[in-house]
């Protein structure tokens, strides 16, 4: 069973509580915005930009528009509810996903670099973990270890 599949926490109170989160363990900045099918959240803390995208179900997908046996059509209202019901879910993981991080940094398991390296914005906008990704991609498939990527100027 998935972490709150059940929950009845809306998406927006998810999101309220992980700005009151990033708050309270020390984020100057919070911005959360949107696109089509993901949902993006950014803080500012311990003098670096973090950026978690947060990828969004599709609302045609069969999960919501059929059934759970796959037998039959839901109304378009229930379909609804079963795509909604995924972005509360996918919200709540989110905010104990932060919560854990924070928690590991505060109670010196961790350092802030090790808990939100890959989500860490470089000065072009991506991510310390797109930037990489490519690089791992190839030490694996190769075993050898290269130099990183120069980032833009």
């Amino acid at each position: 069973m998935r972490y709150a599949s059940q929950t009845t926490v809306s998406s927006d109170r998810s999101r309220a509580e992980i700005e009151a989160l990033l708050q309270r363990y020390g984020a100057d900045q919070f911005c959360y915005g949107w696109t089509n099918g993901s949902a993006v959240i950014g803080f500012r803390m311990c003098s670096r930009c973090v950026r978690f995208t947060l990828p969004m179900p599709d609302k045609t997908d069969e999960r919501f528009t059929r059934t759970p046996g796959g037998r039959r059509t839901r109304s378009g209202s229930d379909a609804l509810r079963a795509w909604e019901q995924e972005g509360r879910q996918r919200w709540r993981a989110l905010k104990i996903v932060i919560l854990a991080k924070l928690e590991a940094v505060e109670a010196g398991i961790s350092t802030f670099e090790r808990e939100f390296l890959s989500a860490i914005l470089l000065p072009d906008g991506q991510t310390v973990g797109q930037w990489m990704a490519p690089a791992l991609e190839t030490v694996y498939k190769t075993g050898r270890i290269l130099d990183l990527p120069e980032l833009p100027a």
